[in-house]
């Protein structure tokens, strides 16, 4: 379940930045996968307008807290 969480938080950073780097300047690496919050939850939400590269960068903060506190779940054997 650590393994899980991790991978979540890590694809959340990851997904983060690009879209933040998609915003700013269009980026063609893995931009379907990595993008997908940029591309299809933000125009979806109308608080957002304006607020993408925030968001984005959100999105990274989130992932790091979620690898963080993923690390501190004990394992399980």
């Amino acid at each position: 379940m650590q393994k899980m969480f991790q991978l979540l938080g890590i694809y959340l950073v990851i997904g983060g930045i690009s879209g933040t780097v998609d915003h700013l300047a269009n980026q063609p690496i893995l931009s379907l996968v990595l993008n997908a919050f940029n591309r299809y939850v933000i125009p979806h939400v109308s608080f957002l307008d304006g607020y993408e590269v925030i968001s984005n960068l959100s999105l990274s903060v989130l992932g790091a807290i979620i690898v963080v506190a993923a690390g501190r779940i004990p394992a399980s054997n």
